[in-house]
């Protein structure tokens, strides 16, 4: 299909599609008319539906401002107290104890699969920059895999092939939150969502295909994980996406498998909800840490001090508030029959510091054993080196078992005021916390706007959820008048630009002149201090950072 497509669907009845945006190599094999009528089948089919839950997310935010807290529904009380479980997992999603996680491009693609993991998340979410070219090919990525044709040659010469189909992870593919719009794609003039393009071209290419593999592959089937989830009516309309696509292809009911992202404190309150509304489709839920962060910060930013968040580094999974939302995650998906998949292991391993990749080590391994010790199925990495540390972990408490949804987790009820004890987690804020936000924002910023989603910034991975809770933080502890720990500082505006500016001539001094002038940092700053300085918060940094992307 050509870049610049005109208008498809000629009748007077019929959707004016346009598809428009740089040439990428191969677009055409992706972008066939066959599969975007079928995306746009789902825009037609859900698109206002997909509006009302966006207007709605605005509604409780503010329904939330006005109280000041969150309860657990009421009127979902039934579903709570219910006996019921989600489906029988597919024996491809019954053994996930590590996972790795990575965006779609080629040369993840084979180090993901090959890595070792049971799982890959292939992101075309978080860890992608939204760009035409990074989500049209990283469609073309995934069917090479699928079809065993994909290779890689790096600029030094190194070659990358895959391994033996039975020792390849199984694919789960993370489409892009509701909140975020293809602006590629119009349907009669409107942008489709990205969560229509990317699942819609994934499913119609894919799908059949994985399906014909199973006798002899029993990695294949259309896996999902779902992110930025809000509510059960959000995961209701999944569900139906799901209906409507398998039933579109003529595949069976159920075939689609789905893991739901607990990255939102709303849906910390909903997630027997969410689970119940995907039954047929449910696979797990996960623990999103970064995000879930944010959204704490997102929704009580003018909340009173209670909901101050300190230092994001001193905030760990041990922290009271975050213990509960771990520890209710697990009782819930254990109770239910579905699995608990635990948070990530960001740290980049480095050859050139013996030592302190030694401690970061012991880090890891110490979270993932405390993870598998508290009954979650499985859990999150980064990073290849890592997956034998993780799984090292699991084993020691799996063994040959595929997982442990037998475990009930612990015997303790959680509260709505322990998940909601942001207070009791203790730490400061401190300048060189404030100083370490505006760093990983800014540094992140400027490489997602040049088309990178995962970065190695200070030996650890970030993505587009640690670049929000750095800026969100920001805006909540100027917003709050907060005196900074080590300085007795307070935190304004006026400091934040300082520390910008300071950092910008770190890396001026840092990259060289050259290169420096050679990437987007000016644009990056601004990006940066409009989300995090701006009066009026801005839910994701990612919408006003969209129109800047190519």
């Amino acid at each position: 299909m050509a870049a610049d497509q005109g208008p498809v669907g000629a009748s007077p009845a019929a959707p004016v599609v346009t598809v428009a945006g740089p040439r990428v190599p191969r677009a055409e094999e992706v972008l066939t008319p066959e599969a975007v009528a079928f995306v746009v089948g789902l825009h037609r089919a859900f698109e206002g539906r997909r509006q009302e839950l966006l207007t709605r997310r605005k509604t409780r935010r503010a329904e939330i401002a006005k109280a000041g807290t969150l309860d657990f529904l009421p009127e979902t009380a039934a579903v709570r107290e219910g006996d019921w479980k989600v489906a029988e997992a597919p024996r491809a999603l019954q053994d996930r104890r590590v996972e790795i996680t990575g965006p779609t491009d080629r040369k993840m693609v084979i180090n993901a699969l090959n890595s070792g993991a049971r799982i890959w998340l292939a992101d075309f979410e978080d860890a992608t920059a939204p760009t035409w070219e990074n989500v049209v090919s990283g469609q073309v990525n995934l069917i090479d895999a699928f079809e065993g044709r994909i290779d890689f040659t790096s600029s030094t010469g190194k070659a990358y092939t895959l391994k033996p189909a039975p020792e390849l992870a199984t694919v789960v593919v993370r489409p892009r939150g509701w909140h975020l719009d293809e602006s590629h794609v119009l349907v009669d003039g409107a942008p489709i969502a990205g969560a229509f393009l990317d699942f819609g071209l994934y499913f119609f290419h894919n799908a059949a295909r994985l399906l014909a593999r199973g006798a002899e592959d029993p990695n294949s089937g259309p896996y999902f994980y779902l992110p930025k989830t809000e509510s059960h009516l959000e995961a209701r309309l999944w569900n139906d996406v799901f209906t409507h696509a398998q039933e579109a292809l003529g595949i069976p009911y159920g075939t689609i498998r789905a893991t739901v992202l607990i990255e939102t404190i709303t849906a910390a309150f909903e997630m027997d909800e969410i689970l119940y509304e995907l039954r047929d489709h449910a696979a797990g839920l996960n623990a999103g840490r970064w995000d879930y962060l944010f959204s704490i910060v997102k929704n009580f930013r003018d909340a009173g001090e209670h909901y101050i968040l300190p230092d994001r580094n001193s905030v760990g999974m041990t922290s009271p508030f975050m213990a509960a939302y771990t520890r209710l995650l697990v009782q819930t998906c254990h109770k239910r029959g579905a699995h608990a998949i635990g948070g990530m292991a960001a740290f980049i391993p480095s050859r050139r510091d013996p030592e302190v990749n030694a401690a970061a080590l012991e880090k890891v391994k110490a979270d993932k054993d405390r993870e598998a010790g508290n009954g979650f199925d499985g859990s999150w990495v980064a990073h290849p080196d890592l997956v034998p540390v993780a799984r090292a972990s699991f084993d020691a408490v799996l063994g040959d078992r595929p997982n442990q949804k037998d475990n009930p987790g612990s015997d303790e009820v959680v509260t709505a005021a322990q998940l909601l004890d942001i207070a009791g987690a203790g730490g400061s804020c401190t300048e060189a916390g404030l100083h370490n936000a505006v760093q990983v924002g800014v540094r992140y910023i400027e490489a997602w706007l040049r088309g990178l989603g995962a970065v190695g910034i200070f030996n650890m991975m970030e993505d587009a959820a640690t670049a929000e809770i750095s800026r969100s933080q920001i805006w909540q502890w100027i917003h709050n008048g907060v005196v900074l720990a080590d300085t007795g500082e307070k935190a304004t505006a006026e400091l934040v630009r300082r520390l910008v500016a300071a950092e910008l001539a770190e890396l001026r001094t840092e990259l060289g002149d050259e290169a420096y002038a050679g990437g987007r940092w000016a644009e990056a700053a601004k990006l940066f201090e409009q989300v995090a300085l701006a009066e009026e918060f801005v839910d994701f940094l990612t919408l006003p950072g969209y129109a800047l992307l190519g």
